[in-house]
């Protein structure tokens, strides 16, 4: 999924905040919820982030978006990780988690659901191949509601 114009500057923006924390950012969703803007950015580190990191991620960047201005409206900026059933949206997501359980959302059921749980064996960009209960299935991305790791609680 194409970021949009705001959430791809605030991407460039947050991505050097980051790499100097040594950090990446995984995602960034601007978004209306209930009337109000929220901005989104998804940090993550080698063996995973912590508050504190988040913390110097977002006073860092919200200067620089003060400074940048390339929001018009009023939003609330939320630095987070983005979680152990991190949604996976984008070619490198997905390349980073071949071989690992994930769970889809689906339009439409197959097979009577509309989840399914399996191994990620490949993504062309287009097409999620999985390999459910024993079978390889491919299915386009634009017919799935989420993608995201499994995790057995």
């Amino acid at each position: 999924m194409a970021l949009s114009k705001t959430e791809s500057t605030v991407f460039a923006l947050a991505e050097d905040i980051a790499k100097a924390n040594g950090c990446y950012i995984y995602d960034v969703e601007f978004v209306k919820e209930g009337g109000m803007y929220f901005l989104r950015v998804y940090a993550d580190c080698d063996g995973g982030i912590d508050l504190d990191k988040c913390e110097v991620i977002s006073r860092a960047l919200s200067d620089k978006l003060d400074e940048a201005d390339p929001i018009s409206q009023n939003y609330y900026l939320e630095v987070s990780s983005p979680g152990i059933e991190r949604k996976l949206k984008r070619q490198e997501h997905f390349d980073r988690y071949i071989g690992e359980k994930i769970d889809i959302g689906l339009y439409r059921p197959i097979n009577g659901s509309k989840q399914l749980s399996g191994e990620l064996i490949g993504y062309d960009g287009t097409n999620i191949t999985a390999e459910v209960d024993g079978e390889k299935i491919t299915l386009p991305q634009k017919e799935t509601t989420y993608v995201k790791l499994h995790f057995d609680f």
